[in-house]
């Protein structure tokens, strides 16, 4: 009787799917940024052109049209890129906006120098209103989510909290959605980061030790999970 071949466990396992390169992840990130913006094939091409354009004007005016027409490709596909990034961000944005952690979202793709803290440390398991907490050289920034009116208590309560904890340390309140005087979820990141430092590195990292300390992670409301609602990162760096 014939035997089977045998095989090998190298054989049996499943392969490993390969990572895109740069090429593969802009080409995502156009098409996603396509689908919520139609309008951004004809504003690349409008920068590559202009950007050419004046370029090649430069490269003529020096008796150097080549090296103008070269310099000129290379600063359109630039500027292409760029306008890229600046338009897949507001589309991966306008992706998690209205659900629920998208406060917490947007504060994930804040740069170095901020901790923060992926849970809510309030919330109102009723009407699903949110608080998140960053760490960073401004002080303690309380970001809410949900109607000003109804959140303003919730946020209130929290700030009164830290206060008899960090009695010296700035607290700053910063209130994401549409609602008059609220920071669009797009804009809450730069809003943190327009804040004035007033603590060292050292100051920082102490703070954050005196939270950690105190154990204020709270249980989620079934139907949040902020941890899963993220911006996709490749969109916002454009690649």
């Amino acid at each position: 009787m014939a035997k089977n071949p045998s095989t090998t466990p190298s054989e049996n396992a499943p392969k490993k799917a390969k990572k895109p390169n740069s090429f593969q992840q802009m080409i995502q990130v156009f098409q996603m940024t396509r689908r919520s913006d139609p309008n951004v094939v004809w504003l690349m091409a409008l920068a590559f052109l202009v950007l050419v354009g004046v370029s090649l004007l430069v490269g003529f005016l020096l008796d150097n049209w080549v090296t103008g027409l070269i310099i000129g490709i290379m600063l359109g596909l630039l500027g292409a890129v760029l306008l890229l990034s600046r338009r897949a961000e507001r589309a991966a944005f306008a992706q998690i906006e209205g659900q629920p952690g998208a406060a917490g979202a947007a504060l994930s793709t804040l740069r170095r120098g901020w901790i923060i803290e992926e849970q809510p440390v309030a919330m109102n398991p009723r009407t699903q209103d949110l608080v998140f907490r960053a760490v960073g050289r401004p002080g303690v920034v309380l970001v809410t989510e949900g109607p000003a009116s109804r959140v303003r208590q919730l946020v209130d309560g929290e700030r009164k909290r830290l206060a008899r904890i960090l009695p010296n340390v700035p607290i700053h309140v910063v209130e994401s959605g549409r609602d008059e005087g609220q920071t669009p979820i797009d804009k809450v990141a730069k809003a943190l980061q327009k804040l004035k430092p007033e603590l060292t590195k050292v100051e920082v990292q102490a703070v954050n030790k005196r939270l950690a300390s105190l154990g204020t992670r709270l249980p989620i409301p079934k139907g949040i999970d902020p941890t899963r609602v993220r911006p996709d990162r490749r969109a916002m760096r454009g690649r």
